[in-house]
C-alpha cells in the first residue's frame, strides 16, 4: 500500500493521512518534555511511543469506533479526523495485525492531550522493508509535528526484528512532504509508479 502525503504549503508541515467510540480513553496526561531528542522513541512501558512533544498511541477499539461513527470526542482537535484519518481507521478496523506495536498510531499532543493526526506502519515485506505514512491535522501544521513524529516511528521500525529498511513514496508534485521527509532523516532514492521514494537504513556491521 502506499503512504499518501499530501501536498501544503511550504510553511507548514504536509501531512497526508495514511492510506492510510463510545468510552473514549482518558487523555494522556502532559509530562514536561524530556531531554530525549525527538528523533528517537522511547516505551512508557507500554506500547505508547514518546517524543519530546507527541505521544504515538496504538489504536484503541473505542476510537475506531468514535472515527468512524462521526462521534466527536473532547480529547480531539477541533479538526481532527480529517478525510485521511477516517481512512486509515477503516483500514485499522478491517486488519486487526494495523492496531498492534508495528501497526497504525494516533499523533496526540503532550501539552494539550488532544490527538492531532495518524502515523503508522504498514505490514513488512517478505524482503524485511516497511512502508509508512502519516498525517498532521491543519491546526498543528507548522509546528515540526511531521518530521518528529517520523523520526520515532522510523528509529522504533529499524529497531524491530527482521526489518531493514523504511520508506515512504511520495508524489512528485508534493515537495512539502518530500521536505519533512528530509527533516526526518530519510534519503531520496528512486521510486516506481511516478513516485518518489524515501528511506532510512539500518546501520550495518
Amino acid at each position: 500500500m502506499t503512504s499518501h502525503l499530501s501536498p501544503d504549503s511550504a510553511a507548514s508541515d504536509p501531512s497526508s493521512p495514511l492510506s492510510p467510540a463510545p468510552a473514549a480513553p482518558a487523555a494522556p496526561a502532559a509530562p514536561a518534555a524530556s531531554a530525549d531528542s525527538a528523533a528517537s522513541a522511547r516505551s512508557t512501558g507500554g506500547a505508547d511511543l514518546l517524543t519530546a512533544r507527541l505521544v504515538l498511541r496504538p489504536w484503541s477499539g473505542s476510537e475506531l469506533a468514535a472515527v468512524l461513527g462521526g462521534l466527536r470526542q473532547p480529547h480531539w482537535a477541533a479538526d481532527y479526523p480529517d478525510d485521511g484519518d477516517r481512512v486509515i481507521a477503516g483500514f485499522t478496523a478491517g486488519h486487526p495485525e494495523a492496531r498492534g506495536t508495528y501497526g497504525q498510531r494516533q499523533i496526540i499532543e503532550r501539552a494539550s492531550g488532544l490527538v492531532v493526526g495518524g502515523i503508522g506502519l504498514f505490514p513488512p515485506s517478505d524482503d524485511g522493508s516497511v512502508e509508512f505514512g502519516y498525517g498532521v491535522v491543519p491546526s498543528r501544521r507548522g509546528r515540526g509535528y511531521a518530521p518528529e513524529a517520523a523520526r520515532a516511528l522510523v528509529a522504533f521500525a529499524l529497531a524491530a526484528p527482521g526489518v531493514h529498511t523504511v520508506y515512504a513514496d511520495v508524489e512528485p508534485a508534493n515537495p512539502a512532504s518530500c521536505r519533512v521527509l528530509e527533516k526526518a532523516g530519510l534519503e531520496r532514492c528512486a521510486g516506481s509508479d511516478g513516485l518518489v521514494r524515501f528511506r532510512a537504513t539500518a546501520p550495518t556491521g
